[in-house]
Formats: structure tokens, sequence, C-alpha cells
């Protein structure tokens, strides 16, 4: 009881707040199960504005712009299986390890996040317990019942990055990510080059590892699944044109591809 309690009185969100996971089609007959850790870029009320400027909070800072949009649209296209997480980066990162210094920002690329500064290891726990754990323990739980129903299961984490970092222009329109195991971004860079009019990173505009990921390294590589991140350029899914484009493109090439896999 005295837990409980203790644990109330450091309790983030509250009345008003919406709950961290957000799941489509959860039914789906699809062996991708797609994940979105920056689908999100709500604050708890509790929370305020995190002491940053509205025009901030729409930034890339805060989420990965234009994913929310493809996410959905991919997961109906190939009745695949999403789960995502509503609430910024900024608040906590669910795709960094807890503890690590970027997973409750005190600045991101050059913008200070005021509310993050020097935060009791209470409000720590708080947002790692009420918004990155739940998120974590339902992508867990997914992969656990599919893999007690025999179910294949292949993850793909989505994302999407800026068109220009420090100054220098990114000229690749996708990327497939990875770490240990390179099967099936080896078959995206295959299929996504055949396309022959785009750009296609290899492990770029960043790759993955145990030090600056999460959701890849813990629920795909330690779980034995084939997994792949995929990051895709914000300017062309910024509206909901370019979310359906990218959207129809993927769905294609990842229908192709479930064929191809080793499933």
């Amino acid at each position: 009881m005295a837990l409980e309690a203790a644990e109330a009185a450091d309790q983030l969100l509250g009345e008003g707040d919406i709950p961290p996971v957000h799941e489509v089609n959860a039914e789906g007959t699809s062996p991708f199960l797609l994940t979105s850790d920056h689908y999100g870029r709500v604050l708890p009320r509790a929370l305020g504005d995190l002491g940053v400027a509205e025009s901030e909070l729409v930034r890339h800072i805060a989420w990965d712009i234009g994913i929310a949009g493809v996410a959905e649209r991919l997961a109906r296209m190939l009745d695949a299986h999403l789960i995502a997480q509503r609430y910024s980066r900024l608040v906590i990162d669910c795709n960094r390890p807890p503890g690590l210094a970027s997973s409750i920002p005190v600045i991101s690329e050059a913008t200070a996040i005021p509310r993050n500064e020097g935060i009791s290891e209470q409000e720590r726990d708080a947002r790692r317990r009420e918004i990155f754990e739940p998120y974590h323990r339902r992508i867990g739980a997914a992969i656990s019942r599919r893999i007690h129903d025999k179910r294949p299961t292949v993850l793909i984490s989505l994302h999407s990055f800026t068109p220009v970092y420090a100054g220098i222009a990114r000229p690749w329109h996708i990327g497939t990510l990875y770490h240990r195991d390179p099967v099936l971004p080896r078959l995206l860079l295959k299929h996504l080059r055949a396309e022959g009019d785009i750009v296609v990173g290899d492990n770029e505009p960043y790759a993955v590892s145990d030090l600056t990921d999460y959701t890849i390294p813990v629920h795909g590589e330690a779980r034995g699944l084939v997994n792949t991140g995929i990051e895709i350029r914000q300017d062309l899914i910024t509206d909901q044109s370019g979310q359906q484009q990218w959207s129809e493109r993927l769905a294609r090439i990842l229908a192709e591809i479930e064929t191809e896999l080793p499933l």
C-alpha cells in the first residue's frame, strides 16, 4: 500500500490525458508488425508546454512528422498490426534506453527544454512507468502472443527524418536501418532501388545500435525476429497525398518481399 501511495503521488498522467498506446488493426493477419515510437506529439497536462514555444513543438524535435499518416495507411493496406506511441519524444523518447541523456533531453538539436532540466528521479520514473513501459509492454505482449500462436512475425519500426540536418541537405528519400540482422534490409534495398526514381539509404541517415535505439534491439534482435527500421524524409510525407503515395509504394514492395522472406 505504501508503494502504491508513493506512485500515486508521483503520477504523471491524470484526468484529461490520453493513454500512451495507440493501436490499429490489432487482429491483422499480416506477418508484418509495425511500430511507431515517435507517432505523436502529445504533452501530459501536468507538464504544460515544457517551457518550449509552440513553433518548436511542431518540429521534428517533438515527433516524427508525417509518419503517423503513413503508419496508419500502411497497416490497413497490409492488414498489419500497428502499435504506436502518442506522447512527444521530448517527454520521454521511446526509442532510447532509459537512463541515457537523450531519453529525457534537456536540449534537442539547438532547442532547450526547460521543463526537463533538473527533474527528480521520481519524475523520471513516472515518465518511464506511465509512457515508456506501457508502450513497450504492449509490443512485447503482441510478439509473445504471435509466437505462442506460431504466427510469423516481422518487425518494422517506422520513422521519418529531416531533409536538412546541421545545415547539410540529406539526399535520401528513404532509408532502411539495421544492426545485427541484414536479411530484410537487404531485400528492401534491392526492391526500393529497383524503383529507379528514389535515392535509398543503406543504414542512412541513421544506423541502429544498442546505445542509440531500443525498439529494434529489444523487440527485434533479442527475440530473434526478422526486422528493419524504415526512415522516410519528412518533406515527402508532410501532406496526405505524400503519405498515401509512400504507403502505397511500401505496401506494394513489402507484399513482394513477404514471398521472399524465410518465414
